[in-house]
């Protein structure tokens, strides 16, 4: 017998499991989008550039966190002779979170 209490619970249960859904699609996305901002940025285009944005999406399973994906586009621009920061390249992932989390919620619409 499912009592009130079972069934918010339930509900609160689906509801994470839908959030952390949306957060992992999220994160992908917004790594996709880093790594093509950053292609563009070396100059890399077309396939290269989409080649590369998966090569950045890859580098988010290395360890917990954003570190590796800030490691990966910060080396690879500086051994393109590319001048950012690490902080501007958190401030730009963090930019494309936000447009991820929009792109994602445009689709389920």
């Amino acid at each position: 017998m499912n009592t009130t209490f079972d069934k918010r619970e339930d509900g609160f249960e689906a509801k994470y499991a839908h959030d952390q859904k949306i957060m992992f699609k999220a994160t992908a996305r917004r790594n996709k989008l880093a790594g093509l901002w950053a292609a563009e940025l070396m100059g890399i285009t077309g396939e290269a550039a989409e080649s590369y944005a998966k090569e950045v999406i890859m580098a988010d399973f290395k360890e917990p966190g954003d570190n590796d994906v800030i490691e990966k586009i910060k080396g690879d621009l500086d051994e393109a002779g590319v001048e950012k920061s690490e902080h501007q390249i958190k401030r730009t992932l963090s930019e494309m979170m936000a447009t991820a989390i929009k792109q994602i919620e445009a689709e389920s619409e």
